[in-house]
């Protein structure tokens, strides 16, 4: 994701934001009635009371501007920690340059794994630069030569042998790993291939395979959408899970949602028949969408007359609790590959 540069306000500005009303904005009816009771008012100058209050808005940005220091120093102090314990290399990867590539000699995730090799299209996805912790780091360097992959579009995966010949079900988009993980240990005979773009996450997945002894979990790095269409052969997976991805609820972003028919027709040739497709959202309008896609799609059942309930293999996820605690309605959807 491409940073936002903005210049901060300074306490005197921000004093004067907050004072002054936006060019074109409305009054509300009971300052309204307040104008036209008393009628039109000579302006004051400043007074003790004013320069009051940008003094308290001055010291409000002081003691957030502390709080902020605070913590980052905090965050770097916790980090040197790790670091200590693991090792320079972990603080290498951790803190890189601004710009520069976090593993330069490939021993961990690429920036951008396919590179100029395929199309530039609109991405369901945005990449985000975010910290990496030196624990995440230390696990993406030692575990992805063997654990992960890059999506760069350019040969086949060899399922089989990268899993040990366990069925393979495909998650899009795993966020930290914690529920992935989860699954993970309470089904050791199938095998999971997360896909996701957040580095973070990924080195956290690892860590948690690592950890909970979980030899079932492998991690992709890049667009699910080249993964599926060029490094994944036809019937190939055993399912498709697709857990609250973004659903971009804005109606002019609607085209960079995820499950469109497009994507849906491309998933299902990479299904095996009886393959499960597994979908879940929080916003209303995207899982009628969702239900309207794979209903219409010919090569899959639904195996409820519309919404399913939670199954049990699904765990509670970070984001299903924040919609919850929103007041929003969770929907799974669960349609099976038909045979051929």
């Amino acid at each position: 994701m491409s940073e936002n540069l903005t210049t901060p306000a300074t306490p005197a500005s921000a004093a004067a934001e907050a004072a002054a009303p936006a060019a074109g904005a409305q009054v509300s009816p009971a300052r309204e009635s307040d104008v036209q009771r008393t009628g039109p008012q000579k302006a004051e100058a400043p007074g003790a009371d004013t320069h009051e209050a940008a003094s308290h808005v001055a010291d409000a940005h002081e003691a957030a501007s502390h709080e902020a220091d605070a913590h980052e120093a905090a965050s770097h102090e916790a980090d040197a920690q790790e670091a200590r314990s693991l090792g320079s290399t972990a603080v290498s990867a951790a803190t890189p340059r601004r710009g520069a590539p976090m593993f330069p000699d490939g021993t961990g995730p690429a920036a951008d794994p396919a590179g100029s090799h395929h199309e530039r299209r609109i991405r369901s996805f945005q990449p985000r630069r975010s910290r990496v912790s030196p624990t995440q780091a230390d696990a993406l360097r030692r575990l992805w030569p063997t654990w992960g992959l890059d999506i760069d579009g350019l040969s086949r995966i060899d399922l089989d042998a990268f899993f040990d010949g366990l069925p393979v079900v495909l998650e899009i988009g795993f966020g930290m790993g914690e529920a992935t993980a989860q699954m993970a240990a309470a089904d050791p005979g199938t095998g999971i291939l997360g896909c996701d773009v957040h580095t973070p996450g990924q080195g956290n997945l690892l860590g948690l395979a690592e950890r909970n002894g979980l030899s079932n979990i492998r991690v992709a790095n890049g667009d699910a959408i080249i993964l599926l269409r060029e490094m994944l052969a036809p019937a190939s997976l055993a399912g498709l899970r697709v857990y609250f991805p973004d659903p971009w609820p804005k109606k002019r972003h609607h085209k960079r949602r995820l499950v469109q028919p497009e994507f849906i027709a491309l998933a299902t040739t990479r299904l095996a028949p009886g393959a499960l497709v597994h979908c879940a959202t929080d916003w209303e309008p995207y899982a009628e969408q969702m239900l309207e896609v794979l209903s219409a799609e010919p090569t899959l059942e639904n195996l409820y007359p519309g919404y399913a309930p939670r199954p049990d293999f699904r765990p509670l996820t970070k984001f299903e609790g924040q919609g919850l605690d929103k007041g929003h309605a969770v929907h799974d959807l669960l349609f099976r590959r038909r045979d051929a």
